[in-house]
């Protein structure tokens, strides 16, 4: 009967390395057209909040996991304001993750686009049944994690966080364009 080196079983029972799942999928044009396909050009704007509007948002949006970067679009035809597109990133588990989300006028939101993703974990939240979880929903009630926004099980806080960060986009809208309010610093 043969001998099975210690080495050899414990070369075989050592798990494969993870895969990194990390990557750039879609450009901000490209999320621009796919959530307004009928706009004619988007016009960056800046959203200056003042102490109130701040504390409101704050308030509204809940707990928030860290956020780098929140970019904001017009979607325009003609002379008409169809909605906006928001372009944020949030903290994943270890790295950001990069999406968009676009809000009508009449504040109806889109899907969810994920634009960069840089875990090694719970890259599913690229799926479009978990994306497509955003779409339609009018409001801060309907947003909730874990109630409204299932949850993938192994990208529990990508999908948490993303989620939070999509309730932050929507109190932003709903405190400082929802209403028509003047809108600082618009740009081209």
């Amino acid at each position: 009967m043969a001998r099975i080196s210690p080495f050899l079983v414990a070369a075989l029972v050592i798990p494969p390395a993870q895969v990194a799942i990390a990557g750039d999928y879609l450009s901000i044009d490209a999320a621009q057209r796919g959530l307004f396909a009928q706009a004619e050009r988007f016009d960056e704007i800046v959203l200056a909040l003042n102490s109130p509007q701040k504390q409101s948002v704050t308030e509204l949006a809940g707990p928030q996991p860290p956020h780098r970067s929140l970019r904001a679009w017009k979607a325009v035809r003609g002379n008409d304001v169809l909605g906006y597109v928001f372009v944020d990133e949030v903290l994943g588990r270890q790295d950001m993750i990069t999406y968009a989300v676009g809000i009508d006028a009449s504040g109806r939101m889109g899907s969810l686009e994920v634009l960069s993703y840089r875990e090694s974990h719970g890259g599913e939240i690229r799926g479009t049944a978990w994306r497509n979880q955003f779409d339609g929903r009018e409001g801060l009630q309907h947003l909730r994690f874990g109630t409204d926004i299932k949850n993938i099980a192994g990208a529990t806080l990508s999908c948490e966080h993303v989620t939070q960060g999509v309730r932050w986009i929507a109190a932003l809208w709903q405190v400082t364009l929802r209403s028509g309010a003047p809108v600082s610093g618009s740009t081209s």
